[in-house]
């Protein structure tokens, strides 16, 4: 994996992450061990090369491990390690998180919208970015 140009960890963890498969790759393995093909049919517009390159960083960053049965053809067995299954609660919690927010979402945009409401309002982007409690600027 490349270094991080902020030296921030969340930087690591993003890269390694993010793209559309690794979250779904760990949420299918957080179930027990799968086989390749059953990989594929999990996410069947996955291509091959890209569930196989996908699988590798992730066994590469030690989140997923792999076991070759002998045999014509080798079975192969995909599961999460100690440290796969220490982020399934974590993206369970984005997951929950993502979900309340859109229901939020849906029922501020049911109602209408009252001016210095105060209650609820969206916080502006800068302010949000504003420097964390216990820090010096």
């Amino acid at each position: 994996m490349k270094d991080t140009v902020s030296g921030c960890p969340i930087e690591d963890v993003m890269r390694l992450l993010s793209g559309r498969w690794p979250t779904l790759l760990i949420y299918y393995l957080s179930n027990g061990p799968k086989r390749f093909s059953e990989l594929r049919r999990d996410n069947p517009k996955i291509s091959q090369r890209m569930l196989t390159l996908e699988l590798r960083e992730l066994e590469a960053a030690g989140i997923v491990s792999r076991t070759i049965y002998p045999g014509v053809p080798a079975r192969v067995d995909y599961e999460l390690t100690a440290d796969g299954r220490e982020l399934v609660p974590l993206l369970n919690a984005l997951g929950d998180w993502w979900g309340a927010l859109r229901q939020r979402r849906r029922t501020a945009a049911a109602q209408p919208h009252q001016e210095g409401a105060g209650d609820g309002a969206p916080i502006p982007y800068r302010a949000a970015l504003a420097t964390p409690p216990g820090t010096a600027e």
